[in-house]
């Protein structure tokens, strides 16, 4: 990560300012860009936690790099080893700390499904550790950082990642007069991030195909990492009390995004665009075709706002009396289900222009994959 100042003028410093931040999961993609962030609104201090010995060590010298550039700016920084498994660890990340940004998880579907009782010590009792050493610290409020795959759950990491937004929307009747505001916030897919599927086309087409499709049919919603994270912030300054922030995203077909990297980037391994092949392998085990942000269930208790929408709690006689009172209140009534289809997908050519305007593909261009024809698959 390079430690670059934010545009101002698009992070107003206000909520954050001079407050004491702990991001667990900070050396991850969305943690690692959240840090980022918040360097522009000049909170007082951010911490952050992370199981990643050499990352934290390298996170901890470029936040010191940005000190030494950035001499009018009293932000400080303590990165520390840790795992949210240790509920000790916690209770002292948490001292003086007001606002947690809860992105720590385990996220690959297919290792939470073969190591199901980890993703349960880290989506869930994870989650709980961090709930409670929020509470006996009195910290003024945690969001945590969901998943798409919540919704209508079909695997380990799904269900694990669910119990996580259960448990965060219960904390809210656990206060017992404390100030902590535990909200929620669930996105799609981060274009670029390392569990995306950008990396992967980009090392096919690198290595000279083929180009692996699970389904000719997939769509997907998708964001920016610096949109997704700064939606994070947004909804931590929203946050009235157990809501799920769900932000509103475009929709693609994955096929759609191959054949824009494969015009893109194989020509820059001598390849011609229609050489390259693209296989089918059809779908992974639990994998749905489509996404969905939001379930019809949960459709009868949302409402609309400019940048996105927030599920209000399903038993709301069990929390304190919250008003749910937003400021950007677009619809106060939401009919249907937010789900990624292919009638609201984009074009390929608004693909490719969200990716131009976007740097999408940027690090995967002529300068960081050379050209390398004996990785090619094909004869000469």
């Amino acid at each position: 990560m390079v430690v670059r100042k934010p545009q101002t003028e698009t992070f107003p410093m206000t909520f954050f300012t001079s407050k004491t931040i702990l991001v667990t999961g900070g050396c991850g993609t969305v943690g690692r860009e959240i840090v980022r962030q918040l360097l522009a609104h000049e909170p007082k201090e951010i911490r952050v936690v992370d199981t990643n010995e050499s990352e934290i060590f390298f996170l901890e010298q470029e936040l010191q790099e940005y000190r030494r550039s950035h001499p009018e700016s009293d932000v400080r920084s303590l990165c520390q080893i840790g795992d949210i498994r240790d509920a000790d660890k916690l209770q002292l990340m948490c001292s003086g700390v007001d606002i947690v940004l809860h992105t720590a998880a385990l996220k690959h579907v297919i290792l939470c499904e073969r190591a199901p009782f980890d993703a349960v010590q880290t989506n869930i009792m994870g989650v709980k550790n961090v709930i409670q050493a929020a509470l006996a610290n009195d910290v003024e409020r945690v969001i945590f950082t969901s998943s798409d795959k919540a919704v209508n759950p079909t695997n380990v990491m799904g269900t694990s990642k669910l119990m996580g937004e259960r448990l965060i929307t219960a904390a809210n009747s656990l206060k017992m007069g404390r100030r902590t505001i535990f909200s929620s916030t669930r996105f799609g897919n981060v274009l670029g991030s390392r569990g995306s599927v950008i990396p992967i086309f980009a090392r096919q087409i690198e290595q000279g195909g083929p180009v692996t499709l699970t389904d000719l049919r997939m769509t997907r919603f998708i964001m920016t990492l610096e949109e997704s994270c700064r939606l994070v912030l947004a909804a931590a300054e929203k946050a009235r009390g157990g809501e799920v922030f769900v932000t509103k995203m475009p929709v693609i077909r994955i096929a759609d995004l191959a054949q824009v990297m494969i015009e893109e980037l194989a020509p820059q391994q001598g390849i011609a665009p229609e050489e390259m092949e693209v296989t089918e392998i059809g779908s992974k085990p639990g994998e749905k075709l489509y996404e969905e942000l939001m379930s019809d269930e949960e459709t009868r208790r949302t409402i609309e706002l400019e940048e996105m929408f927030a599920v209000l709690p399903a038993f709301r006689s069990v929390y304190e009396d919250i008003a749910y009172d937003y400021p950007d209140l677009i619809n106060a009534v939401v009919t249907d289900p937010y789900v990624s289809t292919e009638d609201n997908a984009m074009s390929i050519a608004e693909l490719r222009s969200f990716c131009e305007r976007h740097s999408i593909l940027g690090e995967y261009s002529r300068a960081t994959i050379p050209f390398r024809p004996a990785l090619r698959k094909r004869a000469a």
